[in-house]
């Protein structure tokens, strides 16, 4: 799928209003179920998020206040915050918060919508098309996301990275649980998956950088 399917994909669908991504990232991460995250030719249908809030959550980015690697994540919302994992995955986070205050959801897994073939290639070491984007550092790779795509305003029909609302709604009872990959503030139910969808991830060891 390429050029034709992209079109369809942005044509039958539509930009977030930056309204609907304001917020705590509690209350934000459950729109974005089912949302489309689109970068050029390619496009996966969001699954699975996780919320990371300001100063209270000691999980998060936020946590330590603003330094030059979170400045994104201080606002204003509807911005793409990306980080390193590991030191060497890409991870890519929706930004909630307003100007000054820290919170972002974590886009942890996709079903892919468009641009596959782009995507196996890019993703030469997934032996199933599930595993091309069933991850948070798996997705970006898959999409071709990366830290020079820090900052995007995902709101503009224009950016080379999109968040787009299509026909399909959030479901409206979203499975709700704790987080997973993190060492801290583990007993937080801010995870959102789409319930019975195969593509959502697996739970891993402690330790999101």
């Amino acid at each position: 799928m390429g050029t034709r399917a992209t079109r369809h994909v942005t044509g039958s669908s539509r930009p977030f209003a930056v309204a609907d991504l304001t917020g705590h990232a509690t209350d934000v991460a459950p729109r974005l179920l089912n949302a489309l995250l689109v970068v050029g030719d390619r496009a996966i249908r969001i699954v699975e998020v996780e919320a990371y809030g300001s100063g209270d959550d000691a999980a998060s980015h936020a946590h330590r206040g603003l330094r030059p690697r979170t400045v994104v994540m201080f606002g204003p919302p509807g911005r793409l915050y990306t980080y390193v994992s590991y030191g060497m995955h890409v991870c890519c986070n929706v930004v909630t918060s307003p100007d000054g205050e820290g919170g972002a959801v974590l886009i942890r897994a996709g079903v892919p919508v468009s641009g596959i073939e782009a995507m196996r290639r890019d993703r030469p070491r997934a032996r199933r098309d599930i595993d091309l984007t069933n991850g948070p550092g798996k997705l970006t790779a898959a999409l071709g996301i990366t830290m020079a795509d820090q900052g995007t305003d995902l709101t503009d029909p224009a950016s080379t990275v999109q968040l787009r609302r299509d026909a399909m709604a959030p479901p409206p009872e979203p499975v709700i649980s704790t987080r997973i990959g993190i060492s801290v503030a583990v007993d937080h139910p801010w995870r959102f998956t789409v319930a019975g969808n195969e593509w959502v991830s697996h739970p891993r060891p402690a330790g999101r950088s």
